[in-house]
């Protein structure tokens, strides 16, 4: 009998053990996150701080998802480029993927899809203001697992609009994956450095 299970409830052992996912924890393995990061624009730093400034202003109350989205999502990604071409967003993307030997079934639905018409770049996913991060990244590296082209590396983006988490995964023979480190939003530079490495990822794919 096929198991169904929604992808906001999957687990990260029940990927590794049906989808056979490895994490990867050599460095470079992942350098978009760490090497040849773009400096950014006293304008660009300005807009962050303006970002900052009005996140600590409404987080005084609990922040939903879409608060989150629009508030600093919205705005790192209109930053980072991912809003002109050659990218494409897409929201409450369906996915739908199948375990090695097909007895098990992860469906839902991406927050936010960057994409080019030929791969996937970005998969994002939002959380609300009070959540830890750490359900997320199952649920991120689910969707990402849903990607059709397998050569070419996907990335994740996790956030609750006041922490910051990248993924990369490559599915090629065996699904591997690995973790940025975590980034918070009321650490000094930690916001640039998320903005850095979401402009390295547009660029990467520019020059692909």
């Amino acid at each position: 009998m096929v198991q169904l299970i929604q992808a906001k409830d999957v687990t990260l052992n029940q990927l590794i053990e049906r989808f056979n996912l490895q994490r990867i924890e050599d460095g470079a393995f992942f350098p978009e996150w760490q090497n040849s990061l773009p400096t950014l624009s006293d304008l660009e730093k300005q807009s962050l701080e303006q970002v900052k400034e009005e996140y600590l202003h409404i987080s005084r109350y609990p922040l939903l998802e879409p608060v989150v989205k629009m508030v600093v999502l919205s705005p790192l990604l209109h930053l980072a480029g991912f809003y002109r071409p050659p990218f494409y967003i897409a929201s409450e993307q369906e996915v739908e993927i199948s375990s090695l030997d097909e007895g098990t079934i992860v469906r839902g639905r991406i927050d936010i899809l960057v994409f080019q018409p030929t791969f996937w770049v970005l998969v994002i996913e939002a959380k609300r203001a009070d959540y830890s991060l750490t359900p997320a990244i199952p649920q991120a590296l689910a969707y990402m697992l849903g990607q059709t082209e397998r050569e070419k590396p996907a990335f994740g983006f996790v956030t609750n609009g006041g922490e910051f988490r990248f993924i990369k995964l490559i599915q090629a023979q065996t699904p591997r994956y690995a973790l940025s480190d975590l980034f918070a939003l009321d650490s000094r530079d930690d916001l640039h450095i998320v903005l850095r490495v979401l402009k390295n990822l547009a660029e990467l794919v520019r020059l692909s």
